[in-house]
């Protein structure tokens, strides 16, 4: 079982009311939660870690897990409000203003962390989950533990306006991407983590100096390119589609990368140190295929198996 473990949210989506005035519709989201339902909806065995409200936001999150069969034993409940993101979107790019003081998940400590059966076979990380404390320092702990036992996917997925701290952020961020096998980073990730002047290429080799054995960089339209410690690069373009808008787009990509491999048996710590080119190639392939279908529908709704050919 993949173990996604990270936030959980409600993206307040805007939409038309009845008198013509712009509303907000409450949508489930989140990062991590998001690629837990894409995993889920993929046929993949997949479990959600993060602490959830009692509220009527956490119980529709809770919910919706359950519907796209994501197995929901690591969550930890409280009587703490659920996080909002109100979404803004402008020719279908999302931007996000967030309502997070003392929620749910953001309130988890590093001894609420479980222990770890044998049926989680992987972890997957991200997201703001890393940026506020005290759960940011929650799961770095978690990592700490289990990194060395279990193949590791991270995915920044960094918002600056969601940080206080840059550089506890920064020296948070570093050691939780020094403990990944695999790490994902966007273009505009890339450029905050290295803003000095230089290539992309250079710039995802700096990621991988830091200890992982695949760097995946998402570049929009222009599709996805793959490094690997050997200096081998694969580049995979971005699917045609219709763009509704963006929400959900690079985490359904991130479960299609971590199913693929998952389902050709590549999805563990040796596998990912040995991989091929060959292997990552088809992988963010698959992650760019069933993320344009993704972006092909309003709000984060990822595909099931059976939606895509």
């Amino acid at each position: 079982m993949i173990l996604c473990c990270g936030e959980a949210l409600i993206d307040m989506i805007p939409a038309p009311t009845m008198t013509g005035s712009r509303g907000f519709v409450p949508h489930t989201g989140g990062a991590i939660f998001n690629t837990a339902i894409a995993l889920g909806r993929l046929g993949i065995a997949t479990g959600m870690l993060t602490g959830l409200s009692t509220d009527m936001f956490g119980q529709q999150l809770a919910s919706a897990l359950n519907a796209s069969l994501v197995n929901t034993s690591h969550i930890m409940t409280s009587n703490r409000r659920t996080t909002l993101a109100f979404v803004h979107l402008v020719e279908g790019q999302a931007t996000y203003t967030f309502f997070d003081e003392n929620s749910a998940g953001r309130m988890l400590k590093p001894e609420d962390m479980p222990n770890l059966d044998a049926d989680v076979s992987a972890l997957y990380l991200g997201g703001i989950s890393l940026a506020c404390e005290p759960g940011a320092d929650a799961y770095v702990a978690l990592l700490k533990k289990e990194a060395p036992r279990r193949p590791v996917m991270i995915d920044p997925n960094i918002r600056p306006g969601f940080i206080d701290d840059v550089a506890a952020y920064r020296s948070r961020l570093t050691t939780a991407m020094a403990l990944a096998d695999i790490i994902k980073v966007s273009d505009d990730d890339l450029e905050w983590l290295f803003p000095e002047p230089s290539t992309l290429k250079s710039k995802a080799s700096a990621v991988l100096e830091m200890g992982p054995a695949v760097v995946i960089v998402t570049c929009g339209a222009e599709g996805a390119i793959g490094y690997l410690r050997t200096g081998t690069e694969v580049h995979v373009s971005a699917t045609r589609a219709e763009v509704v808008d963006t929400v959900g787009a690079g985490d359904t990509f991130n479960a299609g990368v971590l199913a693929d491999l998952y389902g050709t048996g590549n999805l563990t710590k040796a596998g990912i140190l040995n991989m091929s080119a060959d292997t990552l190639q088809r992988a963010i392939r698959f992650g760019v295929k069933v993320a344009g279908i993704t972006v092909s529908r309003a709000g984060a709704n990822p595909p099931w198996s059976s939606e895509v050919d």
